[in-house]
């Protein structure tokens, strides 16, 4: 084999990645900016290119509760700076994400080499949750870089999961970075935390059994991970001492009516990894429905995608309970899939935010890991890699549709001219006014 025919399937590979990272930037630049959640967050970073004044806070997750940090208004407000024209941070958002699902799609590779790159990387790229919290201006939507490496440096971590691929005190700096990264944008990083003391509590057994060679190294590197993100929390002590916190604790409340939601939270938990359409369409189904008569063409797609994400959702329900598996990690991944559910149960008795989906968003990398190895044991059949492909050009076919249907109505492309003449006079104020009651 010459060079050339060793180097043709990795250009072609290279190709692929930038075409889905050019889709993905299309596909942002065309969500919604105008809703208020998205423009709050816009409004942060565009008040610090506009003024320099440091964002000591950032995203309110709820009535007079801002999360602490500066990273919210830096991710948003330096591209501004760097590059001053309304479509930058989606730019960034777009990099920043990619990077972090390439990295977890070329580590789910390594954990699962027997699965077909093309069934892995487009669809960690692409799917519906993916694609619409991780290219939008959204708070949320930066949560996926910070938890790809949290979880590549868990499961790195984890004896019983561990592939030795990346060393241990990278592994370690891993999960504290993404701990604190995730801190500054959502309120659901306190999911992670049990994720890191159970992961200490694994590495600290050779102490305890004084095994030679021990060592509580572990703990250092995830600090020096930690104080990375660390650094932009750092500022909002020093300068509002124990006010720092943004009235956050207020969100923490024994919360009755989340009892019931068990068998909601489990469907919304698969549903992360699957193809779950109708969200997307619109927030009722009137509105759903409405759009499908609109825009006929997409109609296809979209039943086709609902369908095979219904099944699919379905299928990591039941698969769960198969013991035999070609990976000999299946049962402790199961296991903390499983340990993951309940966790996010317990946790939302005490949050007075019901369990939508989107706000344990963070888990989502280790969802789409357990949906690839559920679905391993068929990936070499036939009938599943036609399923399978007419899965992702379903998925890719509505959201090119949607794309379409709602550049001209949701995206920033509706008054483009507003954001560059509040770019240009520096006065977030054209643009709206942030919600009341908060301090930046």
């Amino acid at each position: 084999m010459t060079q050339g025919q060793i180097l043709e399937p990795r250009w072609k590979f290279l190709a692929i990645l930038a075409t889905l990272f050019l889709f993905r930037l299309l596909y942002g630049l065309s969500t919604e900016i105008w809703f208020i959640d998205q423009r709050q967050i816009y409004l942060i970073g565009l008040k610090y290119y506009a003024t320099g004044l440091w964002p000591y806070f950032g995203p309110d997750v709820a009535a007079g509760v801002q999360l602490p940090g500066a990273l919210q208004g830096l991710v948003v407000g330096l591209p501004l700076r760097l590059l001053p024209i309304p479509e930058s941070p989606f730019l960034f958002l777009s990099l920043l994400s990619f990077s972090g699902l390439a990295f977890f799609a070329w580590y789910g590779s390594q954990r699962l080499p027997s699965a077909p790159a093309w069934m892995l990387w487009p669809w960690l790229l692409t799917a519906p949750w993916v694609l619409n919290w991780s290219t939008n201006i959204d708070n949320a939507s930066y949560l996926v870089f910070g938890s790809c490496l949290f979880f590549i440096g868990f499961l790195e971590t984890h004896p019983d999961l561990s592939l030795r691929r990346i060393p241990p005190a990278w592994a370690n700096a891993m999960m504290g970075f993404g701990f604190l990264w995730n801190a500054q944008f959502h309120m659901s990083y306190v999911v992670l935390a049990p994720f890191i003391a159970y992961s200490f509590f694994r590495q600290a057994e050779p102490l305890w059994k004084r095994q030679p060679g021990a060592s509580p190294a572990f703990l250092g590197w995830c600090l020096l991970g930690a104080a990375i993100p660390g650094s932009f929390l750092l500022p909002t002590f020093m300068e509002y001492g124990l006010a720092a916190s943004g009235g956050t604790e207020r969100t923490v409340a024994f919360n009755p009516s989340n009892i019931g939601t068990f068998l909601t939270l489990l469907a919304r938990l698969l549903s992360l990894a699957s193809a779950e359409v109708p969200r997307f369409l619109g927030p009722h189904t009137a509105d759903r429905l409405a759009f499908l008569r609109e825009n006929l063409w997409v109609a296809p797609f979209a039943l086709t995608a609902t369908v095979l994400g219904i099944a699919q959702a379905l299928a990591l329900l039941v698969l769960w309970f198969r013991k035999a598996h070609p990976e000999r990690s299946w049962g402790a991944l199961r296991s903390v899939v499983l340990a993951t559910f309940l966790l996010l149960y317990t946790l939302f008795l005490f949050s007075i935010k019901a369990p939508a989906a989107h706000t344990y968003y963070l888990v989502l990398p280790l969802m789409m890991l357990y949906g690839f190895y559920a679905l391993l044991p068929w990936m070499g059949r036939k009938w599943f890699k036609v399923l399978w492909g007419i899965l992702l050009a379903s998925n890719l076919l509505l959201h090119a549709g949607l794309a379409v249907a709602l550049f001209p109505t949701r995206s920033l492309y509706k008054d483009r001219g507003l954001f560059v003449q509040a770019l240009q006079e520096k006065d977030p104020h054209l643009l709206g006014e942030r919600r009341p009651n908060t301090r930046y």
